[in-house]
């Protein structure tokens, strides 16, 4: 079972009553990959950095305060990567990457974007780069016998089911058509596939990410932006998707939702 989120910030996460630590402690998940964590590892407690129970790989951002990705493995890794070769997201605290026993899982947490500025730009940048890789790892882990997972918060909503307010959104960063063609390019000519729409063809969502500004939450106005892709293989073995949605706004502690994926075998 892995669970992917999110967490908006893990030291905030983890002081909210029923927080990112309580859940840690419910879950079920065998791995759980983070995005968004804006810690260094000095800036985390350690129950929070290195959890009993947990093998704990952590890739955050030359830039403090600013994004960094994680994963925990109940299973110690037998290897250990961060970034993916690109030199401009090497020390960004992007991506992370762990290799278990038949099964090689990242952690990704993509730039969200902005129309018109810089911070599109290095969205593209990135998308550029990360795709190649994809589809490098793919062959690799093939070769080697492995499966591929790769979790995290894509900050792009790939069909208008994966939106509520598509028609409104169509000019905005995260519904482009550009970052949607890259998406389909993943699926498509890279062959990799989106486990959750496999499970939940119909759609709408599951949304895993709403705003906190006015009642996004409280009407499931949301972005379906978390996202666990797999090698074919392994997509044939999930049995279960999940977004683990709060009860009620005031029990979030994140704006996204763990989004958790059960797998045969």
């Amino acid at each position: 079972m892995v669970s992917s989120i999110n967490v908006n910030g893990l030291r905030a996460a983890a002081r909210k009553d029923n927080g990112f630590s309580e859940w840690l402690d419910a879950t079920a998940a065998d791995v759980v990959c983070l995005q968004e964590v804006r810690a260094t590892l000095d800036q985390l407690p350690v129950e929070v950095r290195n959890p009993d129970g947990w093998f704990a790989t952590h890739a955050p951002a030359a830039v403090k305060g600013r994004a960094g990705v994680a994963v925990y493995s109940r299973v110690e890794p037998e290897s250990v990567r961060i970034g993916f070769g690109a030199p401009e997201f090497e020390d960004s605290g992007r991506y992370v990457e762990i290799a278990l026993p038949d099964v090689v899982v990242g952690s990704v947490y993509v730039p969200s974007g902005d129309v018109g500025t810089e911070r599109q730009l290095e969205k593209e940048r990135f998308m550029d780069a990360f795709l190649p890789y994809l589809a490098e790892l793919r062959e690799k882990a093939a070769a080697a016998g492995s499966e591929v997972l790769v979790a995290g918060d894509w900050n792009i909503a790939h069909q208008q089911s994966d939106l509520k307010n598509w028609k409104g959104n169509q000019k905005a960063s995260g519904f482009l058509p550009g970052e949607r063609a890259w998406l389909s390019r993943i699926f498509d000519e890279v062959g990799y596939v989106d486990v959750v729409r496999a499970l939940h063809p119909a759609g709408p969502g599951p949304y895993t990410w709403w705003s906190y500004r006015g009642q996004a939450f409280d009407n499931d106005s949301g972005w379906r932006i978390d996202l666990q892709i797999t090698t074919p293989g392994l997509a044939a073995r999930a049995t279960s998707a999940v977004v683990e949605r709060a009860a009620s706004y005031g029990e979030r502690w994140s704006d996204h939702a763990p989004v958790t994926v059960a797998f045969a075998g």
